[in-house]
């Protein structure tokens, strides 16, 4: 009895998600401006390298905290060594996504116009 209560469940889903889709009006189909969509993804990439940054900065503050208040204990000042570590390489990595998708669509602008 469980299993065919679960399935009727799951053919449920399907059909309120497929009438939902089959029923969206025609104005969501309506093409969008290029340049509106470049400056959309530029905005969000800015907003994410933003957050990201703040964070690793925030975990630079922790490490930098944790090193210096870690007495010589080994432990703790390994692990604030290996928290400012990853927070530079996690720096790093969003600092060169950020320049390569500045690149990408500085390149994309270039070859289809806007």
């Amino acid at each position: 009895m469980v299993k065919s209560s679960t399935s009727i469940k799951i053919v449920t889903l399907y059909v309120a998600i497929g009438s939902l889709v089959l029923l969206a009006p025609h104005a969501l189909a309506a093409p969008a401006d290029v340049s509106q969509v470049e400056n959309f993804i530029r905005d969000i990439i800015k907003v994410v390298a933003g957050l990201a940054g703040l964070t690793a900065t925030g975990f630079f503050v922790m490490g930098g905290f944790g090193y210096i208040t870690s007495s010589g204990n080994p432990e703790h000042l390994d692990r604030a060594k290996r928290t400012l570590l990853w927070s530079g390489i996690g720096l790093a990595i969003v600092i060169a996504a950020f320049v390569i998708s500045n690149i990408i669509v500085t390149i994309a602008t270039n070859s289809f116009g806007s």
